[in-house]
């Protein structure tokens, strides 16, 4: 009799899953945020199998009550709202996606198939931690809060690229414990870097690190145009073509920030003044050096560089901030992105009994300004290496083999420090096992 059962059981859970995994994606889309966990489960595992179309139809079934919370970002948190984000989390695979709406794939060989299907360019992110976990990497987090959630920014994504993420390695994650009950809970170093990459995964360009929404577009606006403007030619060609892109960057990004630097009033080499019209014309004199065999890579780069890396030797902290100034406009954040830092902070704002409004108008000032800092920074001194890379033209763009790179090089994270620099075994600290545990 209990076999009976048993069997009488699993032959109900196989053909109730069954049922579930040839539903329409209507169905799909009601299912997945029914009360029934197994159920829900089955339903969002399928929705996500049908692509940017599953999460389409889960939104649409659901507009109402996103356009809710939209509008209300302080709207309670209903156990109802609670299934509906998590099938929204788990059909996209980043969280916080009912702002966002965008569905990233995870698989760099079906995002590659979707780039080809679509003629869009894959824009694919490398982080440390997982974008659909709140302790992914902190670039990672303010990508979600800033850009993905920016209505401006999210059309542009859903409508010019193919998206795709990948993690690294795990974000290093703290816990601080004030011993009265308080903890503060954080993720510790770790960077993330969006890839413009063609169909075929082959990177074209790239953007380390946070920028604000309208750099952030205009900077991939840039990159689709040279993806386009190459597609259909010799191998050879397409080469040349990328690397005379990056060289001219190279030479533009030179002279703003030498501009920048000036217009501002921070400290300039004698030898970085203009001497005429051919003083712009620095980067492009020493393009040949890229096809001389006989000049090593080190010097190669620090010719494409020399400009910009003097310019990071002078350029202190003052300067930096009067030239983030300047680009307000790009760190601008819209009302949805506000609307999610108020959701996320409200909680801790009325706990510590502060008048949220101001506490709110505070906060958003200094975060735009640090968006801007960090937008400039990232642009001037990190890009233009990356740059001087694609413009050498003695490196892959094999993503995986650059993206070495760039974590070893650029992020100073390599894969070959277990620590992430958190640990060295030449240093004492005092403690049994150096407060190691394995």
């Amino acid at each position: 009799m209990k076999a009976k059962f048993t069997l009488a059981f699993f032959s109900l859970l196989l053909f109730s899953t069954t049922s579930i995994a040839t539903s329409s994606p209507e169905l799909l889309s009601r299912k997945a945020v029914s009360e029934k966990a197994a159920e829900s489960s089955v339903a969002i595992s399928e929705l996500r199998k049908l692509g940017p179309a599953g999460l389409e139809s889960l939104i649409a079934d659901n507009q109402a009550e996103i356009a809710r919370h939209i509008a209300n970002p302080l709207e309670p948190a209903t156990p109802k709202w609670q299934r509906l984000n998590a099938a929204l989390d788990g059909v996209s695979r980043q969280k916080d996606s009912y702002l966002s709406k965008l569905y990233w794939y995870t698989d760099a060989t079906e995002a590659q198939a979707a780039a080809k299907a679509s003629g869009k360019p894959i824009l694919s992110l490398r982080l440390l931690g997982n974008l659909d976990e709140e302790f992914s990497c902190a670039n990672s987090r303010f990508f979600r809060s800033v850009l993905y959630s920016n209505a401006t920014v999210s059309k542009f994504l859903r409508e010019h690229f193919v998206l795709h993420w990948q993690s690294v390695r795990p974000a290093p994650r703290i816990t601080i414990d004030f011993g009265d009950g308080r903890k503060l809970e954080r993720t510790v170093t770790g960077n993330s870097i969006h890839y413009v990459l063609d169909e075929n995964g082959r990177v074209i360009d790239a953007l380390p690190g946070l920028y604000g929404p309208e750099a952030f577009i205009r900077g991939l606006s840039k990159a689709e145009g040279l993806m386009r403007s190459v597609v259909g030619k010799t191998a050879e060609a397409r080469m040349k073509a990328i690397s005379d892109h990056h060289m001219q960057e190279i030479e533009a990004t030179s002279k703003q920030w030498l501009e920048e630097a000036k217009l501002v009033g921070g400290p300039i080499p004698s030898y970085l003044l203009p001497k005429g019209d051919a003083a712009s014309r620095r980067a492009v004199d020493i393009a040949p050096l890229a096809v001389t065999k006989a000049i090593t890579e080190f010097s190669i780069l620090q010719s494409f560089t020399r400009d910009a890396d003097s310019l990071k030797a002078v350029t202190d902290e003052v300067t930096w901030n009067r030239i983030a100034a300047r680009h307000t406009a790009d760190a601008k954040l819209d009302q949805q992105s506000i609307g999610l830092i108020y959701r996320q902070m409200s909680d801790v704002w009325q706990s510590e009994g502060v008048n949220s409004v101001d506490k709110a108008a505070r906060l958003l000032k200094k975060l735009q300004q640090s968006i801007a800092l960090d937008t400039v920074r990232n642009e001037y001194m990190i890009h233009t290496r990356f740059h001087s890379w694609l413009a050498s033209r003695m490196f892959s763009d094999d993503v995986t083999k650059l993206n070495e790179k760039v974590y070893a090089e650029l992020f100073l994270t390599p894969s070959s420090d277990p620590w992430l620099g958190l640990y060295a075994e030449d240093v004492y600290v005092a403690l049994d096992k150096a407060g190691v545990i394995r």
